[in-house]
């Protein structure tokens, strides 16, 4: 799939802790259905070939509705599966390392909380970066925040489109307005709303409206 920054804009990550006793792909099916336009696939304690066999029907999914789909962490998954692509956190396997075994067309994102961190992965051939935590992460309590000043300075010292992550929901997200992210992630925002479909929709107007010119 050929990666466009607009796909960017609303960036759904799961989080099996947010959906209880809800079946996962069912979730995604809403989340889906309701305009998200880049899903990652979040499964930190699942078996590697687990996590392939789960991809794999996550991805007929997002094809359903041509939307991305990108793998938390593991990009060797990601590649077995079929995914469109991976994102790496700092401590994860090297953007280049990745690109040079997966070649172009692969999405790549990667996490930067410093202009360094930035500048790197844009020179090892990232596709876009993840900034944050904007806000305090329930889903990721150790996280650095990134104030806005930060943010602006380390998506400005790239050529590269970023996503702003970490505690946004519908009532803050409001207040990025200005921040200068392409798009927004979100993991409570969405997975854990009895009505997934009906909260994307609203973000996806509340994300039009913080980032109108």
């Amino acid at each position: 799939m050929t990666f466009d920054t607009s796909q960017l804009l609303l960036y759904a990550i799961t989080d099996r802790g947010c959906i209880g006793q809800r079946d996962l792909l069912s979730c995604i099916e809403d989340a889906l259905r309701g305009g998200v336009t880049i899903l990652q696939l979040r499964e930190k304690g699942l078996p590697e070939a687990e996590l392939i066999e789960e991809a794999v029907q996550v991805k007929q999914l997002c094809q359903k509705y041509g939307v991305p789909l990108i793998i938390n962490d593991n990009y060797r998954a990601a590649l077995e599966a079929g995914a469109d692509g991976v994102h790496v956190g700092i401590e994860d396997a090297p953007v280049s390392e990745i690109r040079r075994l997966a070649g172009e067309g692969f999405i790549i994102g990667a996490t930067a909380k410093t202009v360094a961190q930035a500048q790197k992965a844009q020179a090892e051939g990232a596709d876009y970066l993840g900034i944050g935590a904007v806000f305090p992460s329930p889903t990721k309590t150790n996280a650095i925040r990134i104030t806005g000043e930060q943010f602006r300075e380390i998506k400005e010292s790239v050529t590269l489109p970023a996503v702003a992550i970490g505690g946004i929901s519908q009532d803050n997200l409001p207040t990025l307005r200005g921040l200068g992210a392409d798009g927004f992630a979100l993991v409570s925002a969405v997975f854990a709303q009895m009505d997934i479909t009906d909260a994307c929709r609203t973000l996806r107007q509340i994300i039009h409206d913080t980032i109108a010119v």
